[in-house]
């Protein structure tokens, strides 16, 4: 069955809309970043470049990295960017542009984030490198989708009912990483643990400047969760929605994290670039190892 064009949006030159790409522009191993100045952070690192474009918060590269292939794409802050960029990567994919049918033989996407992120416990020190086992979709955007594949129903139900969440949101998700991605990222400096994703910076996160939140508690509440030695181990804004879109789509995922702050400890790290620099380091020689 085609694909209606206000479903899948393509401009004048056959490109996807919001990514401006084509699919000879990417390669099976995609790097995430929020930033698009931190794709240049990554690609210096390059042996040649042979692409790039930038449209809005999403910015291209795709070159070589020790003879291997591949792209750098910035996302923007959010699970929504992410819900625009993975359905869009995964049409340049496993659909036919041209003729706006579903390929038959489906193509599976390597996705590795690397962000910067807030420790929600005392041991993880800041300036250490996490690696999120799971993602813990707090901000709804997932449920659009049938998720029942995916969930963990007794991980899920165990944080409602330690959280006391309340029933006028979303009910939390969670979504394991991609086991073979975390094989091959793992190393006894990796710290690991439950990443939460919320879907925004201030309110959903806890902060507090002149509005009131729901709960006020909810960080505390967060942080002290564990079951069967599962815990939340850091705050952010996109995993969950990378580890579900994803998995939904046949995609595998993992996210890596720079720990540039420790929120239990009020600490914040004195030269966050550094971490971040030396994080990218680290992943691409896993990733051509």
């Amino acid at each position: 069955m085609q694909i209606k064009s206000s479903e899948l949006i393509l401009n004048p030159d056959g490109s996807v809309y919001h990514l401006n790409l084509k699919p000879a522009n990417i390669s099976n191993d995609i790097i995430f970043v929020g930033d698009p100045d931190r794709v240049d952070n990554i690609t210096q690192h390059f042996d040649r470049i042979d692409f790039t474009t930038h449209k809005r918060e999403f910015k291209t590269t795709s070159g070589t990295y020790k003879g291997k292939r591949l792209t750098v794409m910035s996302t923007g802050i959010g699970p929504d960017n992410i819900d625009i960029v993975l359905n869009e990567l995964d049409a340049l994919v496993n659909i036919d542009l041209e003729t706006r049918t579903i390929k038959k033989n489906h193509t599976a996407l390597n996705i590795i984030r690397i962000g910067t992120s807030g420790s929600l416990q005392k041991d993880i020190p800041v300036d250490s490198f996490l690696m999120s086992t799971y993602g813990l979709d707090i901000n709804g955007m997932l449920r659009s989708y049938v998720v029942d594949s995916i969930s963990h129903p007794t991980l899920e139900n165990a944080f409602v009912a330690h959280t006391h969440w309340s029933d006028k949101k979303c009910f939390p998700l969670i979504v394991a990483n991609s086991k073979a991605l975390e094989q091959k990222l793992s190393s006894d400096i990796i710290y690991k643990g439950m990443t939460a994703t919320a879907g925004g910076f201030y309110g959903p996160q806890g902060r507090v400047l002149r509005l009131q939140i729901q709960d006020p508690a909810l960080n505390n509440k967060i942080d002290s969760f564990n079951h069967d030695g599962v815990r939340v181990t850091n705050l952010e804004m996109e995993t969950s929605a990378i580890y579900g879109l994803s998995k939904l789509l046949g995609h595998q995922a993992c996210s890596m994290n720079a720990i540039i702050a420790n929120r239990p400890l009020g600490e914040f790290s004195k030269d966050p670039g550094k971490v971040v620099s030396e994080l990218i380091v680290y992943t691409l020689n896993k990733l051509v190892s």
